[in-house]
């Protein structure tokens, strides 16, 4: 998952990008870039590291220009080197930028197409950057030197043709303007707002609504599932649907667990969402587990909280903060590596002694993954005091692996794969584990859109919506994803990265 940013100012825009990606940091904590176009030149500023980090005044004064994007990375799969960090750049044709968010699931065929037909090379594993070439072959097919709007839109309508998955994506071409455009399923979500300022209107792009928030830009909606919106660099605004059957099937992850509470997405509160997840599963428990002596009901914060409380609330029991969060440690589900999301988790978190001394809990969480990060927090809960330790997802059991952007690990690692609910209870040390309906979590998220009928939710019921998806295509993803490849491709990278360096 990524967070990706997008402006077409009046003045310099790299403060209002850098403000955009700060407010969307957890939706990526591995690298970070902004690109620039000034003097017909492209001003790009990357590196591994949270936007705080990556950028600094001095950074900031060369990042001059009126038009800009920005990304923020966490890695699905391969490298997480600086090598793959975004936004990626070509000189050819006129001189693209693009900055992408999700994962194209036919990347082997479209790299291998990319190289025989458009003779075209790819320097990393990063899909984002074989996304980039394929909008430069097409946008290089064009008769024009100075391109129309339609000349954008036939070439997005073209990568739409050639391309699958799910991606948002927003992209600079030099002396034209920026385009952003949305995969024909909607999976990965984009928003564009707009300001009024003294020398006329400027636009954003934004993964979430709550980016535009921070840049004081008024939100005016949604980019549809295959609409391409096109900028031009005076300020003028095209937009045109490019695919050819587009429809609404948006991530239902995103509202459990990857999004801003105080964003919107797709029309839907993810707030609101939540608030009925907690609705959901409070009746459930309720009814189907009215046996259960439950003295205080915990949240494992922060995804959780608005869920817990409103099940206290539908359970008449009183609810608590029994755990207090180090906010100096990152989100441990976007952390690449398990034996670094193990030592995260109790750095991150602490439990309130006399919150659970005693007393029989029931803690909720968004969602269970691996189970590890579970299994520690029950014990924490235990050793705290505990008596009998319950435990609520607000998700569904994760069987599937999910081949959209999330980084959800191979199917081994997930520990309901495979697995009863039963065994993964007795594996993470619950007294009982109680697991939201898929039913509910849908009726939940669409509640404030009923217009959604179909959400991506492959992760719990392995049907995936672009119909490309097979079991040799999961066995490739599952070694690309596997712990150990991961690890010894990252040290293969920074060994090259040090080579480099001393060459230098």
């Amino acid at each position: 998952m990524c967070g990706i940013v997008g402006i077409v100012g009046n003045t310099s825009v790299a403060q209002s990008i850098y403000d955009g990606l700060t407010v969307l940091q957890h939706r990526g904590q591995d690298a970070a870039g902004i690109v620039t176009i000034n003097d017909n030149t492209f001003r790009l500023r990357k590196a591994n590291g949270l936007v705080k980090d990556v950028f600094h005044t001095r950074h900031m004064l060369r990042l001059q220009g009126n038009i800009g994007i920005g990304h923020i990375r966490y890695p699905t799969a391969g490298t997480s080197s600086s090598s793959e960090a975004q936004p990626f750049y070509a000189n050819s044709p006129f001189g693209l930028a693009l900055a992408h968010n999700g994962n194209l699931t036919n990347y082997a065929e479209l790299k291998q197409w990319l190289f025989e037909s458009a003779r075209r090379h790819v320097n990393t594993t990063s899909d984002s950057e074989l996304l980039l070439n394929i909008l430069g072959h097409e946008l290089a097919q064009t008769e024009h030197l100075n391109l129309t709007p339609d000349d954008v839109f036939t070439s997005i309508a073209n990568v739409h043709k050639r391309v699958r998955g799910g991606y948002a994506t927003v992209a600079m071409i030099i002396g034209h303007g920026m385009v952003a455009f949305r995969d024909p399923n909607g999976i990965r979500p984009l928003v564009f707002g707009k300001r009024e300022t003294d020398k006329g209107a400027e636009y954003m792009v934004a993964s979430e609504s709550v980016a535009l928030d921070a840049c004081d830009f008024e939100f005016v909606r949604d980019v549809a599932p295959g609409e391409a919106i096109y900028f031009t660099e005076d300020g003028k605004i095209h937009s045109q649907q490019c695919a050819e059957a587009p429809s609404y099937s948006p991530c239902i992850f995103e509202f459990v667990y990857f999004a801003r509470p105080d964003s919107t997405i797709d029309k839907m509160s993810v707030y609101g969402s939540r608030v009925e997840m907690g609705k959901k599963l409070g009746e459930k428990i309720a009814k189907e587990w009215d046996d259960l002596d439950i003295d205080v009901v915990i949240p494992i914060p922060e995804t959780s909280c608005d869920i817990a409380l409103q099940i206290a609330h539908q359970l008449d029991i009183p609810y608590r903060q029994g755990f207090v969060k180090n906010r100096y440690i990152g989100r441990t589900f976007i952390m690449p590596g398990q034996e670094m999301r193990k030592k995260s988790v109790r750095r991150k978190l602490n439990a309130i002694g006399a919150e659970f001394k005693g007393k029989n809990v029931l803690l909720v969480d968004d969602s269970v993954v691996r189970g590890t990060t579970s299994e520690q927090i029950i014990e924490m809960a235990r050793a705290a005091g505990a008596k009998k330790v319950y435990f609520a997802s607000a998700a569904p059991e994760i069987r599937f692996p999910n081949v959209y952007g999330i980084d959800m690990p191979s199917a081994n690692e997930l520990i309901a794969h495979g697995r009863e609910v039963e065994d993964i209870c007795e594996i993470i040390g619950a007294d009982e584990l109680i697991f939201q309906d898929i039913e509910d979590l849908v009726a939940a998220v669409r509640i404030s859109n009923p217009e959604i009928k179909r959400f991506e939710t492959s992760v719990f019921d392995g049907v995936y919506i672009t119909n490309d998806i097979d079991q040799g295509y999961l066995e490739e993803l599952d070694a690309a994803r596997n712990n150990e490849s991961k690890e010894q491709t990252d040290k293969n990278a920074d060994s090259i990265i040090d080579l480099h360096n001393e060459g230098a």
